[in-house]
């Protein structure tokens, strides 16, 4: 690791900021160099580090020591290292931020590897029987699950006393193939839903719990046995996308998050006095940490209607806000503040086994940092009031689309397009002639993975639409997450027609450049975006009106 020598204030080696103390027999984070001077040497022994005076550790120490004396008489002292410039406070912030993540990660001393390890016993893990990579290539998609239990430290005098909790905020973080965007959609704990069976192990056994139909979005977690495992297969069936991971966390992770980054910033479009939640704050911009933190997220009796879908509101604020904060105030170039930071969410954090090492999730968070935050969006999944007053339902209509484009990962947001010549050269195989149902002829194959996809298709294509000149090819050869219309010149008014009625994006459209044969037919693989016969293909290019959302990037936002 590169080193500063002792020209200034702070220009020390980021090693010697974590001393071992011989009274605990542990490693202690010190920031000042004072207090780090007199415990360098034990540490270095510790780790392995060389004298730095160009002889060996393996040398006996007296002689390095007379050696070094001679030198000094001849030339005078000899400088450890060759002086450097200075470097200016933001350079050193970002050198202080990498070098001390480095040395908390890599684990090149002992005292990284005992740093590690604390930080690995920090959390907490749940296997769900799902065993993920902590990176995939493609779309990743994580739940985020904050839960009301009511027992544990901090958690104390918050509603029932041993209360094992449900999935009182529920959020999947959807990060699309590129990198580019990120969709949030928050789940409504009062929405009405079938929750699945689930499996769940306990002392190493499998037990499967019954699922349940027309119950409260919350009641999948914590009720009857359940863990974070039966809320993802209920995520999983309302949106039809596939979970990488999970990450649990409770009331006391709040409060210690919103103090590890030193406050998170929240605005008010009027004075708020809840005495439910204890939030007691003036109209205008605040910031806020601790309980006053956790007030700010659990109230909603003093906004909106009183609701839940208002506290939803001041959730995806907040979050947005904390994402901002991390990202703009140095928090993760700071020593002290990333220490506090790693310290604080990995006690916090009950995640899968997937990502359940410090090392795992710092690749995970390493690669959703590729994401702007001007392109993340938070979404509340639409919902229509049910006939009690207390509880809602799903609105299908407006939140098929909304999935459909998550699915296929266009953005919420403006996100800036490549090439767009060539964009809209594909575009334009989408527009022209199109033939009669009946001059259509295609072979439709299956690399859906859902059986019977293709006959389903066929029989479709010929009752509905009219186009008899259809025929199924079974299965392709491999899985596709693509459907794809294969071609030739002389049947791109036939591609059209299917594409028109299968509602299949110009991605879909591949044409060949040699003209076939008159009765020859097109092609049709059917890929994992396949929801139904007579469902289109493709997703909408803009979400459907009066879907309540938030911009991450968003400063403006104000609570009502």
């Amino acid at each position: 690791m590169d080193a500063q020598g002792p020209g200034g204030a702070g220009d020390f080696d980021p090693a010697d900021q974590w001393v071992f103390d011989p009274n605990t027999g542990n490693y202690e984070l010190r920031l000042n160099p004072a207090e780090t001077s007199e415990d360098t040497t034990e540490l270095r022994r510790v780790a392995g580090s060389s004298s730095g005076d160009g002889a060996t550790d393996s040398e006996p120490r007296g002689r390095r020591r007379a050696a070094k004396r001679e030198s000094e008489k001849e030339t005078g002292p000899v400088s450890r290292r060759k002086p450097k410039p200075k470097k200016s406070k933001t350079k050193k912030a970002l050198y202080w931020g990498s070098g001390t993540l480095a040395f908390l990660l890599v684990g090149g001393s002992a005292a990284a590897y005992f740093v590690y390890q604390h930080l690995n016993n920090n959390i907490s893990k749940i296997d769900v029987g799902e065993n993920n990579a902590a990176v995939s290539d493609g779309p990743m998609n994580i739940l985020l699950i904050g839960t009301d239990r009511r027992d544990g430290k901090g958690n104390e005098g918050y509603g029932d006393a041993g209360s094992v909790g449900h999935a009182d905020t529920t959020l999947l973080f959807h990060v699309s193939e590129d990198r580019s965007n990120a969709t949030v959609l928050s789940f409504p704990r009062d929405m009405i839903t079938d929750v699945p069976d689930c499996t769940v192990k306990e002392d190493g056994q499998e037990k499967t719990i019954p699922g349940e139909a027309e119950v409260r979005f919350n009641t999948s977690l914590g009720q009857e046995g359940r863990n974070p495992y039966c809320t993802w297969q209920t995520v999983e069936k309302i949106t039809g996308l596939n979970i990488s991971h999970f990450m649990m966390a409770d009331f006391n992770a709040v409060k210690e998050m919103s103090t590890a980054v030193g406050g998170v910033d929240i605005c008010l479009g009027k004075d708020i006095n809840d005495p439910k939640s204890h939030l007691n704050l003036k109209k205008g911009r605040h910031t806020v940490k601790g309980e006053q933190a956790l007030a700010f997220v659990r109230t909603r009796h003093a906004v909106g209607f009183g609701g839940d879908l208002d506290r939803i509101k001041l959730q995806q604020q907040f979050l947005s806000s904390l994402m901002r904060k991390m990202k703009d105030s140095g928090t993760l170039t700071s020593p002290g503040k990333m220490w506090d930071l790693a310290q604080t969410a990995t006690k916090a954090l009950t995640v899968d086994t997937g990502i359940g090492t410090v090392s795992k999730l710092a690749s995970l968070g390493k690669n959703l940092s590729k994401v702007d935050l001007k392109n993340v969006t938070f979404a509340t999944i639409p919902v229509v009031d049910n006939t009690d007053g207390a509880t809602v339902l799903l609105d299908k209509t407006k939140a098929e689309p909304l999935f459909s484009m998550v699915r296929q990962d266009v953005s919420l947001t403006e996100v800036k397009k490549k090439e767009k010549a060539a964009k809209d050269e594909q575009a334009a195989r989408l527009k022209g002639p199109k033939a009669d149902p009946a001059d259509v002829r295609v072979n439709v194959l299956n690399g859906s993975g859902q059986f019977g996809a293709a006959q389903e298709t066929v029989d479709w294509m010929q009752n509905t639409e009219g186009m008899l000149r259809t025929s199924n090819g079974g299965n392709a050869p491999s899985e596709l997450k693509k459907t794809t219309l294969e071609y030739a010149p002389n049947q791109a008014d036939q591609a059209r027609r299917l594409a028109d009625s299968m509602g299949l994006p110009a991605s879909a459209m591949k044409e060949g450049t040699k003209d076939a044969e008159p009765k020859a037919e097109m092609s049709l693989t059917l890929g994992a975006d396949f929801k139904g016969a007579g469902t289109p293909i493709s997703a909408p290019t803009k979400a459907p009106k009066d879907i309540q959302r938030v911009e991450a990037d968003d400063k403006n936002v104000c609570a009502k």
